[in-house]
């Protein structure tokens, strides 16, 4: 077959059927409703005479790394735990991906799916792989983008879209944005609890992800609305998680370097295919000789605070740490006094934090998510 192609079941990824070929670099892309031959579009890229500006740009670039002579891509890391780092990622490992994400979603040629994600990230690069393997209509948007267009036209709607939370809390602005849209998968950070109850009665199928660059996106999904909402997610076809000896989740699946990865995420498994996630490895807290999990005190806060936190520790000489929180926000307006009170009615006499630091500003990744600095 050669390093164009690669082999899947006809009626899905892994599951019983016939065989059929997937070239993993077809001739034509379709954007914006408009179906172009790549070589143009590479042509373009090279002469950057009738390049279009912002977004299509940057997808023509990545069509000539995806179309270049190496075997495989290059994206980085968020740079939420360290400087971002580049992870190289084999070209049939990213496609064998974006059909997992084909097959769960049942995406069909010619359908339209939303790419509004940096082209930098793996997450947007998987939607132009998405398009080009599946036949899809990729439509484009700034990352930026309001997204009302997608109440202007519902009839004309968007299959399928990724985004991040940022994202996501401008389509809750207009909840009439909502009906342009049908699936609709949230990655790039942790679903706040507020923001997944505001979804609970959208009429687009919400999908949390769990993935990482490493994995060439998401391994898992987690249904947040509708009859089938979980709290728990479920991995891909021909994936499998376990737990190492610290009790880290580990990914099985096929193209990793390593039999299996391990992860710096905590969590609790339901058999070999779902798992919920506790917290990070790097994120816990030792403080007078108890463990805790700074992601599930947030989690018992988020509702009740306004401003963006998150739960840190501070060296403290007879603790070891002691557990703060540190908050986007300038003190003032009895902001403490009232922290304080919502401490008592919602944690454990020792979880509760026994300093409050206030940040001007957070500093974020691309994707939005909060860099546990301070």
């Amino acid at each position: 077959m050669g390093k164009n192609c690669f082999l899947i079941r006809g009626n899905g990824l892994f599951s019983r059927g016939y065989f059929k070929i997937v070239n993993i670099f077809p001739d034509t892309l379709c954007l914006n409703g408009s179906v172009h031959q790549v070589s143009t579009l590479l042509q373009m890229q090279t002469g950057r005479q009738g390049s279009p500006p912002g977004i299509e740009s940057d997808v023509i670039d990545f069509l000539g790394q995806w179309y270049g002579p190496e075997s495989f891509i290059i994206a980085h890391t968020s740079g939420s735990t360290g400087p971002p780092k580049p992870i190289f990622l084999e070209k049939t490992f990213v496609a064998q991906s974006a059909m997992r994400t084909l097959d769960f979603f049942g995406l069909e040629p010619g359908q339209r799916v939303l790419l509004c994600l940096p082209l930098k990230y793996i997450a947007g690069k998987l939607m132009v792989v998405r398009a080009l393997l599946g036949g899809l209509d990729l439509g484009t948007a700034p990352p930026t983008d309001d997204f009302a267009f997608l109440a202007r036209s519902p009839a004309d709607c968007f299959r399928f879209a990724a985004m991040v939370p940022n994202q996501v809390i401008k389509l809750l602005e207009d909840s009439t944005r909502f009906d342009g849209l049908d699936s609709l998968l949230i990655g790039g950070s942790a679903l706040p609890s507020r923001l997944e109850s505001e979804l609970g009665n959208v009429p687009t199928a919400c999908f949390a992800s769990y993935g990482m660059t490493e994995t060439a996106t998401h391994i898992a999904l987690r249904r947040i609305n509708g009859r089938n909402a979980s709290g728990s997610f479920h991995c891909l076809k021909e994936i499998q998680v376990g737990l190492s000896e610290k009790g880290c989740l580990t990914i099985e699946m096929p193209g990793l370097d390593a039999p299996n990865l391990e992860t710096n995420d905590l969590a609790e498994l339901e058999g070999n295919k779902r798992f919920r996630i506790v917290g990070r490895a790097d994120n816990v807290i030792i403080s007078g000789g108890i463990k805790y999990f700074p992601e599930m005190i947030e989690k018992k806060l988020e509702d009740l605070i306004a401003y963006p936190f998150f739960i840190g520790a501070v060296p403290d000489e007879i603790l070891g740490h002691r557990i703060v929180l540190v908050i986007e926000a300038r003190p003032g307006e009895g902001i403490e006094k009232k922290l304080d009170l919502l401490f008592k009615q919602r944690l454990g006499r020792y979880e509760r934090p026994k300093d409050v630091v206030f940040k001007d500003t957070f500093k974020r990744t691309g994707s939005g998510k909060i860099v546990r600095q301070f």
